[in-house]
């Protein structure tokens, strides 16, 4: 198992599910997936410089995730697939 910290940027516009509602059910793809969560940061909803997709805001969720490496391709495979996430990116710590 190694660390990473993976920085999820979720669409909520036309969602009804509320902001938490949707951290909890990325939180839950990733237990699925095979990661162990050490720790979630909600940083908050953030306008974007520029409307790519015509999407103008995000919330940013940064989870501190254990999971062997291989695991990080089909996390991101799943995730790809939800509709609620609009951006992933994944950092390996030390």
């Amino acid at each position: 198992m190694k660390k990473y910290e993976a920085m999820i940027v979720l669409d909520t516009k036309g969602k009804e599910e509320t902001p938490d509602q949707l951290i909890s059910a990325v939180e839950k793809e990733l237990i699925k997936a095979g990661a162990k969560i050490d720790q979630i940061d909600r940083i908050g909803r953030r306008k974007f410089p520029t409307s790519p997709k015509h999407v103008e805001y995000g919330w940013f969720v940064a989870y501190q995730i254990q999971a062997a490496p291989d695991k990080i391709t089909s996390i991101r495979s799943l995730l790809k697939l939800n509709d609620s996430v609009y951006q992933q990116f994944y950092l390996a710590r030390n």
